[in-house]
């Protein structure tokens, strides 16, 4: 059986989605069968990644009930990960379709949250991949919540200013306290500074699990080279020996421990 992995954040920003890619890439790279799925369907990013500009089936289709799953897969082996499989379903980016989703439903929400839920059959049973997962939106959207309900595993990303703090907090409290969800923390684009000084890096580190009550998955600096790169390089594929590439290494064996 694989896993299905979500990842989340109280708001955008955080470099969610830069850690969803290339965690998919990661996996990929060992080996394993990947299944990369754009769930943010209010600012979705993924096709600007991966440059795709039309597509005949969306990962909105297939929650309408339009389509079955595989239909909205694109394989990206060939041309994004050295091995392994990567597939990639994207949301609809267009304006119209963004404007349908934000006006669903709860009723439509539960019938998402169904399809969602059928994922584990579909990709990781008949189609046996080894993980799957969620970029999905911040906050607690229904679409976010679906996800995270779906998932076996949440990664929360959150930033160092106040305002992502103290709503992360909030977040966790209200949401995954609620359902009991595996969950590791992340936070990112921490100063460099404070993470080469062992005691300022520890004292964080206790300070977070204090406030955040989840376990500390890991502490990402903020790499301006991958800053300056806008999102377009999956550096895990690209510079393996990159840095950042090594801290997703960590990331990946403590889904292991959750």
């Amino acid at each position: 059986m694989g896993k299905i992995v979500a990842i989340h954040s109280y708001k955008g920003g955080t470099g969610k989605t830069l850690l969803a890619v290339n965690l998919a890439a990661l996996y990929a790279n060992q080996g394993k069968s990947v299944c990369l799925l754009d769930l943010d369907f209010r600012a979705p990013s993924l096709q600007a990644v991966f440059k795709v500009h039309n597509n005949e089936y969306w990962l909105n289709d297939y929650l309408n009930g339009v389509c079955e799953i595989k239909k909205t897969l694109r394989d990206f082996s060939q041309t994004h990960v050295k091995r392994g499989k990567l597939l990639v379903g994207f949301a609809n980016p267009s304006t119209e379709a963004i404007r349908e989703m934000t006006a669903k439903d709860r009723k439509w929400e539960m019938k998402a949250l169904g399809r969602l839920l059928s994922l584990k059959t579909s990709l990781l049973n008949d189609m046996q991949l080894d993980y799957v997962i969620f970029d999905t939106s911040p906050g607690l959207q229904y679409s976010s919540i679906n996800a995270i309900v779906s998932a076996d595993v949440a990664l929360v990303v959150s930033g160092t200013d106040i305002s992502d703090i103290r709503g992360t907090q909030r977040m966790i409290d209200e949401l995954y306290d609620l359902f009991e969800k595996k969950t590791g923390l992340i936070m990112n684009k921490v100063l460099t500074e404070v993470l080469s000084s062992k005691t300022q890096r520890s004292d964080l580190a206790k300070q977070l699990m204090n406030s955040y009550k989840l376990p500390l998955v890991e502490m990402i600096p903020c790499f301006c080279d991958i800053l300056r790169e806008g999102g377009t390089k999956v550096f895990a594929t690209e510079n393996p020996e990159h840095p950042f590439v090594k801290t997703l290494d960590r990331v990946a064996a403590s889904i292991e421990n959750l």
